[in-house]
């Protein structure tokens, strides 16, 4: 190929992996005769040269929240730009199969990771990627002091809702949770506790629904079981204010009339829904900019103390809430 362009090999070789060096005439020229032979970079090889794959993994729990659709493309933006792909996978909330994905990860030859932990996740993993120096970056869930967190300010978006609900009347207010507790599940549940608690409101009203979308608005009935019916509900995330929505809809009570419904993360489907949902904005796509970020710069120099980035939150005001009304079952 080096022969067929009349370069050197090394002309060849940086211009296979777009080094800036090289001018544009001859980087046509090699191209030219790349297309013209079929060459075929091998990267397997490179990346025993280099001791580099190039490559990032990302373990989220959950494939289907599309949230985490919107995380995995703030990361890849970021990771695109450096020359490197994502290798995706699931943990599925549990952690052995979790150690299973972070050890085949390093078996691949991984560069860093980028993990959003299961819960119940224990030191041990991050004691076992420090001994591997397989760089790590925590994203969503803030488990170990001891490596990079990307995340975003959960109780300061509780603040938010609850402060913009007691705007419009609302004292009662419900917060809808479901899934296994985590730090990023905490966070939420003591934010909401604190900002209710700050109003003089009661806190206590913590209704726990399923997590599957269906199975969400068929549990809407809980929210009418409570010792003093809600005016306003928070939810976990817009999972549930979707699936609430749909409940909601079922029984004929009209959101932002009967019940005001308050989403949390702020996903694409939240301006779909009619009425379009009031949500936290949590901003995913630049949560994961921030975490794929941190990675490239962790492995540009290893010896960085760990360190956080947080982002606030925005409420994003739509048609979901109204005044504080009574609602009937």
């Amino acid at each position: 190929m080096a022969r067929r362009a009349n370069v050197s090999r090394a002309t060849a070789s940086l211009v296979i992996r777009n080094s800036p060096l090289v001018g544009e005439a001859t980087r046509q020229r090699v191209q030219a005769a790349i297309e013209e032979l079929g060459y075929v970079y091998n990267l397997g090889a490179a990346r025993l040269r280099a001791e580099r794959s190039h490559t990032v993994g990302v373990i989220v729990p959950n494939l289907t929240n599309p949230f985490f659709a919107e995380l995995l493309a703030g990361i890849e933006s970021v990771v695109d730009v450096a020359g490197m792909v994502v290798l995706l996978a699931n943990n599925a909330e549990l952690v052995d199969r979790q150690n299973t994905v972070v050890r085949r990860m390093r078996e691949h030859g991984v560069d860093g990771v980028i993990l959003c932990p299961a819960a119940g996740t224990g030191t041990d993993l991050f004691e076992r990627l420090a001994e591997w120096n397989l760089p790590l970056v925590q994203v969503l869930r803030h488990f170990s002091l001891h490596a990079d967190y990307a995340g975003v300010d959960y109780a300061g978006g509780m603040r938010q809702a609850v402060e913009y609900l007691s705007s419009l009347g609302h004292e009662r207010i419900a917060f809808a949770v479901h899934g296994p507790v985590h730090p990023a599940y905490q966070e939420r549940v003591d934010g909401f506790r604190e900002a209710m608690s700050a109003h003089g409101f009661d806190a206590s009203m913590i209704v726990r629904v399923p997590d599957q979308l269906a199975q969400i608005a068929e549990a809407t009935h809980l929210l009418f079981e409570q010792a003093a019916e809600p005016t306003a509900v928070l939810c976990f995330n817009d999972v549930i204010a979707l699936g609430l929505a749909a409940g909601l809809y079922d029984r004929g009570i009209a959101i932002g009339r009967d019940l005001s419904l308050v989403g949390f993360d702020d996903v694409t489907d939240a301006e779909a829904v009619r009425p379009r949902l009031t949500s936290v904005s949590t901003m995913p796509a630049a949560i994961g900019e921030n975490a794929a970020r941190l990675l490239l710069d962790r492995l540009a120099d290893p010896a960085l103390p760990p360190r956080r980035m947080v982002r606030p939150t925005v409420l994003h005001v739509r048609q979901s809430c109204g005044p504080a009304a009574v609602v009937t079952a």
